[in-house]
């Protein structure tokens, strides 16, 4: 877990929440620490529709584009 000292967090503070470790950072004064800072979990919900019009599939999805004879011996 990182951490920070507090005059460096509020200096940087959009900066490091912006690229904030899933474990989170620890931010301390004169050496101690004083909060930690965790990303905020979303559900999955948030998930649904999040790549729509981002992704675009071409052809038939289930295929594996090879051509194959079921009969053939």
């Amino acid at each position: 877990m990182k951490t920070v000292g507090a005059a460096k967090f509020k200096q940087q503070c959009l900066s490091l929440l912006d690229h904030l470790d899933p474990e989170g950072l620890v931010v301390t004064k004169h050496g101690k620490p004083v909060a930690r800072v965790v990303p905020y979990e979303r559900g999955f919900a948030a998930l649904i529709g999040s790549l729509q019009n981002k992704i675009r599939v071409e052809g038939y999805l289930l295929s594996t584009g090879a051509a194959w004879q079921a009969n053939a011996q």
